[in-house]
């Protein structure tokens, strides 16, 4: 069973932040929807692949626009509308997630709750494909990239606001902390990610956790002293990092 980190002991309310992709999950979901939607027809396989390959390559160069690639990485939702969206989500849940959701995630945010910390996932992923899994894993407090919404109510392909990538998890954890009349001096805070990419929110917090980390990340943490916790081994050799 995961053990959650034993920070030394305070009177600040504490915080479990965690990436999602590739940190408690063993897949990125972003590409995996990308993927199923494939197998129902909404894309063309070929076309598909050959664009996310692009935009993973900018990703990996440090060069993606990530207006960009959610227009691309919604635009099959968008045109399905929120019903079939909906069903399909269902689905994907049942067939892909389901299954990858693993007991070793499952007991470090257990660990969390039982410690009574509040516990937040911050993904770059959007939130149509990130909340049901965050409610899967009975966390309420979701911090994810927002699908703009237009009169009838369904995505447009736009974000709403900061994006929460890179720097935009950082600013997004403030708004949040903000909203709570939080400062990041008034809480204690553990942040579990994989990726190089949330260099600055594990540099913000008090409690960095290198989790299944990524070759250039297991480095520093481990240049740093940071805690190094491998969940589990990885699923696949082409899934986008987040």
């Amino acid at each position: 069973m995961a053990e959650a980190a034993s920070p030394s002991p305070s009177s600040r309310p504490r915080l479990a932040l965690f990436d999602l992709d590739h940190t408690l999950l063993p897949i990125d979901s972003d590409y995996a929807w990308g993927a199923f939607t494939t197998t129902l027809g909404w894309t063309d396989p070929v076309a598909f692949a050959r664009r996310n390959a692009e935009f993973f390559a900018q990703y990996r160069a440090g060069t993606l626009d990530i207006h960009d690639y959610v227009r691309f990485a919604t635009d099959a939702v968008r045109l399905q509308g929120p019903e079939a969206a909906d069903a399909a989500h269902r689905r994907f849940m049942a067939e892909v997630i389901g299954p990858v959701l693993l007991p070793a995630a499952r007991a470090l945010v257990e660990a969390h709750r039982a410690a009574g910390d509040e516990i937040v996932i911050v993904t770059a992923t959007n939130a149509f494909v990130t909340r049901p899994i965050a409610q899967a894993l009975g966390v309420r407090e979701l911090i994810a990239v927002d699908l703009a919404r237009g009169a009838d109510g369904w995505i447009t392909g736009a974000i709403e606001g900061v994006p929460s990538a890179r720097e935009g998890k950082v600013l997004r954890m403030e708004a949040w902390l903000d909203a709570r009349g939080w400062r990041w001096a008034d809480v204690e805070t553990t942040f579990y990610s994989d990726s190089l990419n949330d260099l600055a929110l594990l540099e913000k917090v008090d409690h960095p956790v290198a989790t299944n980390p990524d070759p250039r990340l297991r480095a520093l943490a481990a240049e740093r002293g940071w805690r190094i916790l491998d969940l589990f081994a990885p699923v696949g050799a082409t899934e986008e990092e987040k």
